[in-house]
This record gives C-alpha cells, structure tokens and sequence, in this order.
C-alpha cells in the first residue's frame, strides 16, 4: 500500500507543478490580448500573429492544467448525489468512474490524436491565416499532453479509492483528501 501511495504522490506532484506553472499563462494571455486591443484601436495596426498567441496560450493553459483542476476536484461533479455520500461510497463512484469513463475516454482522445500530432509535426504545422503564429504542431501536442496527465491522475484516483476502500486513509495526503468527507 506503501508503494501505491508514492505512486499516488509523484502523479500529484507531476500535476501540481505542470498546473502551478501553465496557470501563468492567464497572466500573459491577458496581456497580450490587451495589447491586441491596443494596437487595433489605438494604433491601428493588426499583427496575426499576436491574435494566433492568446488563443494558442489559452488552449495550451487549459489542456495543461486540466489534471491539475482533477487532482484539486475542481472538476463539475453530480453534487447531489456525491456530497452527502459516505467515504467509502465516493472511493467506489471515483473508482467506477475513472475506469468506466475517464480512463477509456483519455484512450480514445490519445488513439485520435496521435496521427494528427505526427502529421502536424512531420510538416511543422503552421497557423492557416497569412502572417499567423509558426509552431501550431507544438501546440497540438498539449492534446497528447492532456490525455497523458489527465490518465495519471486517473491512476491517482484510482489508487485513492484503494487506499480508502482498504481502510488506509492514511496514506492520502491532507490536500488530495475529499473536500467533503462524511466518515
């Protein structure tokens, strides 16, 4: 149990530094969005490429963190029937959960991009518009990115709800606990 508890804690930790760091990307996709702004209205002036790197950043913040936004339970939930649920009953629906849904549908985002992400990277991917943003082959990878750490901290859940269902809720650090605990 030991074992599965350091697993569980190396996933959190990989997701708690990918969220920590990609969640400062709101930082600069407010500021070159308003920088956008300025120079069209105030200059006059309009560059795709700047247009292109908000939009990039935003899509790569939000495939990056998304693991971390489960590994917070930041995610929406059926509240009405998980909150007022037992302990162990909320470790069987993340247990049921991530392997009837989470798990088979990262499989499936992962089976259906992989060619895309190679493709986009054979021919080093371009934005469509006229004097957009080069690189877009990086930023479809965050695809594959995001299925991986969204699988990790599926496996982390999963691992939880042993560790909970095996009465050994004491291997589940403070943070990852439910926000809700009943037992």
């Amino acid at each position: 149990m030991k074992i599965l508890a350091l697993i569980m804690r190396a996933i959190n930790g990989l997701n708690r530094l990918v969220g920590n760091i990609f969640a400062w990307l709101a930082v600069g996709i407010v500021l070159v969005c308003f920088w956008v702004v300025v120079e069209r209205y105030v200059f006059l002036n309009t560059r795709l490429w700047m247009q292109d790197l908000y939009v990039w950043m935003n899509g790569a913040m939000f495939t990056a963190v998304a693991a971390f936004a489960l590994y917070r339970n930041d995610h929406v939930r059926v509240d009405i029937f998980f909150r007022p649920a037992s302990l162990r009953a909320k470790a069987i629906m993340d247990f049921v959960g991530v392997l009837i849904f989470l798990l088979p549908f990262m499989y499936v985002v992962w089976v259906y991009a992989w060619p895309n992400v190679i493709r986009s990277w054979a021919r080093y991917e371009a934005s469509a518009n006229f004097g957009g943003m080069p690189g877009l082959f990086i930023l479809r990878s965050f695809i594959l990115a995001f299925a991986a750490l969204v699988a990790l901290q599926g496996l982390s859940m999963l691992i939880r709800s042993v560790l909970i269902l095996a009465r050994r809720e004491d291997l589940i650090p403070a943070d990852y606990r439910y926000k809700y605990d009943q037992e």
